[in-house]
């Protein structure tokens, strides 16, 4: 997962992958097929593990607070000098060559599965009366994960840490809210 984080899915070789999984060539293709499939272990593993921070937030109990949430998420993820930088799910797919179109559209499903979630969130919220009744539960879940990758390139293109919280201030302010939120 870390060798994809880190260098994409076309720059990142076989040889890279088999040293950092202690393993030989035939040994990852017994295990896991072909790099492509590989790849999407990896893509499971990074949405359970470091991007967990996903269903966290979206468990929240209202719908400011999940988009709180989301935002702080990713800033804490694109900010641990222990990750690679960036989002997995963003920066893996932006090279992309008629060989690796399959990995790209895959990547763009789960991204858009990840905005389906945010908007069945905003729904739920919308129906209990969390958001305001002109709330957009759609727009607001095309909103966050704009932000969410936004923060990610952004990320990588140097942002600091105290640079993208202030984006998410503003993000914040300007989320639709009821008199109890």
């Amino acid at each position: 997962m870390r060798v994809f984080w880190q260098k994409g899915y076309e720059g990142s070789r076989l040889e890279d992958l088999t040293a950092a999984m202690g393993i030989s060539r035939p040994s990852l293709y017994a295990a896991f097929g072909d790099k492509p499939s590989l790849f999407l272990s990896a893509l499971d593993h990074y949405r359970k593990s470091p991007a967990s921070y996903v269903n966290r937030a979206l468990a929240q109990p209202t719908a400011l607070e999940a988009f709180k949430g989301l935002l702080s998420g990713v800033i804490d993820l694109v900010t641990d000098p222990q990750n690679p930088g960036g989002c997995l799910f963003v920066c893996a797919s932006l090279p992309a060559n008629v060989e690796s179109e399959p990995v790209t559209k895959e990547l763009a499903r789960r991204r858009l599965d990840g905005e389906r979630d945010i908007a069945k969130r905003f729904r739920k919220a919308a129906r209990e009366g969390d958001l305001p009744p002109d709330a957009d539960p759609k727009a607001l879940a095309k909103l966050a994960a704009t932000l969410m990758w936004g923060i990610s390139v952004q990320s990588t293109s140097g942002s600091t840490r105290a640079e993208l919280l202030k984006i998410a201030d503003l993000a914040i302010a300007a989320f639709p809210k009821t008199e109890k939120s």
